[in-house]
């Protein structure tokens, strides 16, 4: 079948490289030239894992190819999925310019029969403007349906997400619509659930915000436990075996970042305060998150007192580990606090920190992790990449300056910290402290 996706970032990519292995013919589109001329060569402008190999096997197999041009799209694809970008505004309402001008687009360039899909994270009843928009601008009596297929795939293993996913959300409201879809999904071993184009809209923001809330949840208790000194780690896994709560998204740290979940979050809220429902839990969920990031800073603040002049070493700047995604990274929320502070950052991620010079360069950029560490007053953990869990804090502690640790994603060995005499400062678990 052949597929055209409008918008070639994060998802508008994977979507398209991931239905070319499952053997579908696609044309994808992007108005950024540079973009294009990389990813015709298989090089990936962003970091996810698995992702440029399979780039590389279907620009070299003719399965994924490349257009600047929207109308090129309208007449390839029997299906044209929107993948383009519906940032928030200052007040939390999603942007939606992006996706009015493609839908006017493809209204100007229909000639035959297609089924349009929303596939970028939009607001409930944005399934009727595409297709009143379309109406509107639409040459001779061409058929063509409106379609929502929301993606939930996760920065950092987005391929295997996609290409095994735990369910499909179609929100089509036509047989003939819900025929393609099914066309388009048949090699996924997944249910298919079909709704109407509303519901399916709606499932990707309250899934979202519920993820986001049971974080958050996690997040508060981490404070209850260590106000009365009970262990978060202990506390969430004897909840989490009830499989009516799950495991899963259901561990303490520094709060949630990247591009979905704030954003989702506070899109969910503004719009049910448009449709006239208060929102206080879904506001409570940002505001809580912002909190738990507050909340540790002050608890480095406290142990150090005077941070004017001391040096500080930062484990981690992606939102997550296996991206480079620096958006609403908490770790930049506490480098903004830090330096406002005076302090002097000695900063490390895997992949992230070139992105991370051209928003900060005056921080020392460290060549792996124990350079870092080199000197430092303190070393605090923002992201709990795999070569930070597996450190050794024995070469940590020689080359620290005063061997203390904020570990904000409780991924240190605390066992290890205690028996060398470090000072370990975790979310929710009472300080590893050296015997006095």
């Amino acid at each position: 079948m052949k597929i055209s996706v409008i918008g070639s970032g994060h998802v508008g990519l994977i979507t398209g490289v991931c239905f070319a292995e499952k053997g579908h013919e696609v044309l994808c589109v992007d108005h950024d030239k540079d973009k294009l001329t990389k990813l015709k060569k298989g090089e990936v402008p962003f970091f996810e894992p698995d992702l440029p190999e399979l780039l590389q096997k279907h620009v070299a197999s003719k399965k994924l190819v490349f257009s600047d041009r929207t109308e090129d799209a309208v007449e390839f694809g029997q299906a044209i999925f929107i993948c383009v970008g519906t940032p928030s505004t200052e007040r939390g309402k999603a942007d939606m310019s992006f996706v009015e001008k493609v839908a006017r687009t493809i209204a100007e360039n229909l000639k035959d029969y297609r089924l349009v899909i929303e596939k970028s994270t939009v607001p409930i009843k944005t399934g009727e403007r595409i297709r009143r928009t379309i109406a509107r601008y639409i040459k001779g009596d061409v058929h063509f349906d409106v379609a929502s297929n929301p993606e939930f795939l996760r920065e950092g293993s987005a391929i295997y997400d996609t290409l095994n996913p735990d369910r499909v959300v179609v929100g089509v409201d036509s047989a003939k619509g819900e025929s393609l879809m099914r066309e388009v999904y048949k090699g996924f071993n997944c249910p298919i659930v079909v709704t109407s184009v509303g519901s399916a809209e709606l499932i990707k923001h309250a899934s979202n915000s519920f993820l986001a809330l049971k974080i958050t949840y996690a997040n508060w208790l981490s404070r209850l436990c260590e106000a009365s000194g009970a262990d978060i780690s202990e506390v969430v896994h004897g909840m989490g075996l009830d499989h009516r709560i799950g495991s899963h998204f259901f561990g303490a740290g520094i709060g949630y970042g990247g591009s979905c979940f704030p954003k989702d979050v506070d899109a969910l809220a503004h719009i049910s305060e448009e449709l006239g429902v208060d929102a206080p839990l879904i506001r409570l969920i940002s505001d809580t998150n912002k909190s738990q990031l507050d909340n540790f800073y002050q608890r480095i603040e406290a142990e150090l007192w005077v941070l004017n002049d001391k040096t500080l070493a930062i484990w981690g700047l992606a939102f997550k580990p296996n991206t480079d995604d620096l958006r609403e990274a908490p770790a930049l929320r506490l480098i903004e606090k830090l330096k406002a502070a005076g302090a002097k950052l000695r900063v490390h991620d895997p992949v992230a920190m070139a992105a991370t010079r051209k928003l900060h360069p005056d921080l020392y950029y460290a060549k792996d992790p124990i350079d870092a560490a080199s000197g430092a007053d303190a070393l605090i953990v923002c992201t709990e990449w795999p070569e930070y869990k597996e450190a050794d804090l024995a070469k940590v502690k020689a080359s620290i300056r005063v061997p203390m640790i904020f570990d904000g994603r409780n991924c240190i060995d605390r066992k290890k910290a205690g028996e060398l005499g470090m000072t370990l400062f975790g979310i929710g678990k009472a300080p590893v402290k050296p015997a006095e």
